[in-house]
């Protein structure tokens, strides 16, 4: 199950990967949140997958039950998930606007800082 976990880990790497090369800003928007699903699923492998048996001390022990999960990549992960989240709405609004002044969703067509004859920078120095 951890070989199938890591091919679909470099799936959502290399997806992600050839979105955020996009010139578009959605793909480049679909890119951040495929590679924060595949930092989550990351986390979690590495985690190790084990027996179903949740981390849970039973009554009058001091330590979990042998065998159990780790409590510890659940916890980051489902932290990682409220921050993707959060990321992603607020990257969607500033696309959203960006599109909205500038009437573009091409990076090549927003360049509205840059003169439009300006010279080329130095090749060298």
């Amino acid at each position: 199950m951890e070989v199938a976990l890591a091919g679909l880990i470099g799936l959502f790497f290399s997806a992600a990967a050839y979105l955020l090369l996009s010139k578009a800003i959605i793909r480049m928007l679909l890119g951040v949140a495929i590679l924060g699903n595949g930092v989550n699923l990351l986390i979690f492998t590495i985690g190790r997958l084990t027996a179903e048996v949740p981390p849970i001390v039973p009554a009058g022990e001091y330590f979990p039950l042998e065998g159990s999960a780790n409590p510890l990549p659940q916890a980051l992960i489902l932290t990682a998930i409220v921050i993707g989240f959060a990321l992603f709405s607020f990257l969607l609004v500033l696309g959203y606007r960006a599109y909205q002044e500038l009437d573009a969703d091409n990076t090549d067509n927003m360049r509205v800082a840059e003169p439009e004859n300006a010279p080329r920078p130095p090749l060298s120095y």
